[in-house]
């Protein structure tokens, strides 16, 4: 029997899960939930540029939340609090949906005992699961690099960086308001303002989690970011970065353990791939310093023979959300966390 899923949010890692969806056999789309008014009422399948499926896109969390359906994949955009989807998420773990969300909350614990009780509470009374899953955070330190660590006998540290060409992001709220694009940069607070501490919560889950994964305890997490200024007008998917406001954001992060770093983790967008500091770079670059030495890079290319507009981007996001339902609707209630097989544990060594 199909699962009954519903998808909440149609922005491009959205769409791509809805299309991914439609043509899985073994789902049935049984719900559309949009933010945009200019979607509400439109069918699915037109949103997806498929056709017709006779499920309509809703503005109305009550409908979505009476539906029947064994999972719900939310690709809301990340805002600004952190927190800002904590009750729709809440609200549809309740009403006995698991929750698949790109936004955030890859691992809640990270935060606290208080920020995971509240989840976990929703999980038990509608007996649902939650994951929180993407490329990174969720994917490239959690379960790649981790498994990589497995073929350490002795760790000192690991270095993970990732350097996307954000120019291409078509969502002028996300490139200006959530990234940070085109701001002043003498007005940016790299450590204590809005965006630092959104990424700080985000990224800062993946770390953590990488840390218990390996034994590990934090004395602390420190941050080490930086913007770059625009050389010329530059002209985007989104708009225009003027010259002299910020065209990169470099957003680094340290875990120290005994006054030493152990793992580090860089996440780098820019406006202009042509600058000379990132021209030629891989998309990411994974360096493990122990017993053996361990050096990765790894490169994303564009579909060719793809009929629509979705970046290799959106499918390294949407991928490890598809692959993941099966897991997450038998998984028991509660947060979900996945297993990674015989990592490095300095608690071993």
């Amino acid at each position: 029997m199909a699962h009954r899923v519903i998808i909440w949010a149609t922005g491009a890692i959205g769409k791509t899960c809805l299309r991914a969806v439609l043509q899985r056999r073994d789902l049935e789309l049984v719900g559309l939930f949009v933010y945009s008014e200019r979607k509400e009422g439109v069918d699915a399948g037109v949103i997806a540029r498929f056709p017709e499926t006779g499920v309509l896109a809703t503005r109305s969390r009550s409908e979505i939340l009476a539906l029947d359906a064994d999972l719900v994949i939310h690709t809301a955009r990340l805002q600004v609090p952190y927190e800002t989807h904590d009750e729709d998420i809440i609200a549809l773990l309740r009403s006995g949906k698991n929750v698949i969300t790109t936004a955030g909350n890859h691992y809640p614990q990270a935060h606290g005992a208080e920020r995971a009780r509240r989840f976990e509470a929703a999980c038990r009374e509608g007996n649902s699961t939650l994951y929180g899953v993407g490329m990174n955070p969720g994917f490239l330190l959690e379960r790649m690099v981790l498994g990589l660590t497995g073929l350490c006998v002795d760790l000192d540290s690991v270095e993970v960086e990732e350097l996307l060409d954000a120019s291409t992001m078509p969502d002028p709220d996300f490139v200006f308001n959530v990234m940070g694009m085109g701001g002043s940069i003498d007005d940016v607070d790299l450590f204590s303002g809005a965006l630092p501490h959104l990424f700080d919560q985000l990224y800062g889950e993946a770390i953590q989690f990488f840390g218990d994964r390996t034994g590990v305890a934090f004395d602390r997490i420190e941050s080490d970011h930086r913007v770059l200024p625009a050389l010329r007008d530059l002209e985007v998917n989104a708009g225009t970065i003027t010259e002299g406001t910020i065209a990169a954001t470099e957003w680094r992060w340290h875990g120290i353990v005994e006054g030493r770093r152990f793992v580090t983790l860089s996440v780098i967008w820019t406006m202009d791939p042509t600058m000379e500091s990132y021209r030629g770079r891989d998309h990411w670059r994974v360096e493990i310093h122990g017993k053996p030495e361990l050096h990765l890079t790894l490169n994303m290319t564009d579909p060719t023979d793809s009929p629509y507009k979705t970046k290799a981007g959106q499918y390294i996001t949407a991928g490890p959300v598809m692959n993941a339902i099966d897991d997450v609707i038998a998984a028991p209630s509660g947060i979900f966390s996945p297993a990674v097989f015989a990592p490095y544990r300095r608690s071993l060594n």
